[in-house]
């Protein structure tokens, strides 16, 4: 009886201290703050809405989520970083199409995987963006910017986010399209290029619609045209390049939250629900809206299946616009 006795209670111990010890390998998540891993610098339109995002997630996770913003390499810096972070939902990365679809066509060799390298979460939000010029320069509509692209040839200068940013492909797509020859001056995201800009130290931009607008507002900026497909009701008033003389031209942005890959399921479930949680907030959406986004919140499958159909998309895209890293 006693050596039964000796056994069971041996055998609750064991048990018990397995459990404590997976509890330890596996602790409530998240259990710390959580990452924020953005690739441009701070100031760019991904940079503003990510700052709207993380007060909103942490208050859902109950964790702190901290921006931080690793620019360089064209935009493959961050997601280099992002992609050998730990997998336990404690780093998360914006992820767009400059990361995603147009560098993995743009680069030779990447520190990444755009597919095997992350786990996808959800599609923030989609934008067109926006051409905007320095007041200085005597143009009112992309008709005037044209003639006078041609009249003072290889003299312009357009400024972009970095090498592969949307903003660069929309200013090689606008060159190619009006036979222009504008020269394209990259910097390290979308503040420092809008900055250049204000500053007149390059002419004009496509430049995102969250960073340019209150520029535009605020009229140290002029805006030409947007580069959707219809106008924006953020700024219904611009009409969109298509309509301006170039049928079918179209240059948008996407955003998105990945993961390093192996995060286990139940967190990108957390995540996901998390950011459900923050894109069906009314005040969030209506900001998204009133920045010229269009709020997504796909499923992780539904998101994993877009970035493939992107990467496919943009490698005919960079193809035919004979983008190179500068």
């Amino acid at each position: 009886m006693n050596a039964l006795l000796v056994i069971t209670v041996s055998s609750v111990a064991a048990v018990l201290s397995l459990a404590a010890a997976q509890s330890h390998a596996q602790p409530t998540y998240p259990n710390r703050a959580i990452r924020y891993i953005l690739p441009f610098a701070a100031g760019g339109g991904q940079d503003i809405v990510a700052r709207q995002i993380a007060p909103r997630l942490s208050e859902g996770l109950g964790q702190t989520v901290l921006v931080d913003n690793r620019p360089g390499g064209g935009a493959t810096l961050g997601p280099a970083l992002a992609a050998g972070a730990p997998p336990d939902g404690h780093t998360i990365f914006m992820a767009s199409n400059t990361t995603h679809s147009i560098n993995p066509n743009l680069y030779e060799k990447l520190q990444y995987d755009p597919i095997k390298s992350f786990a996808a979460v959800t599609q923030i939000a989609t934008l067109a963006n926006i051409l905007v010029v320095h007041p200085s320069l005597q143009v009112k509509t992309l008709k005037d910017l044209i003639a006078l692209a041609r009249a003072r040839s290889g003299e312009l200068n357009f400024a972009s986010s970095g090498n592969g940013t949307p903003a660069q492909l929309a200013g090689v797509m606008f060159n190619q399209s009006a036979g222009l020859k504008i020269t394209h001056v990259p910097y390290k995201g979308a503040g420092p290029a809008l900055a250049a800009l204000l500053s007149g130290e390059t002419q004009l931009m496509f430049g995102s619609m969250t960073s340019s607008i209150p520029y535009v507002r605020s009229e140290r900026l002029r805006a030409l045209a947007v580069t959707g497909a219809k106008r924006s009701p953020a700024v219904p008033e611009i009409p969109t390049v298509a309509e301006s003389g170039f049928p079918g031209f179209e240059a948008t942005t996407w955003y998105g939250i990945v993961v390093p890959v192996g995060t286990p399921a139940p967190i990108v479930t957390r995540l996901h629900a998390e950011m459900l949680r923050v894109l069906n907030d009314p005040e969030f959406r209506k900001y998204l809206n009133e920045q010229g986004a269009e709020p997504i919140g796909s499923s992780p499958a539904e998101f994993a299946a877009y970035i493939k159909s992107e990467l496919v998309k943009y490698a005919r895209i960079v193809k035919d616009s004979g983008m190179r890293p500068d």
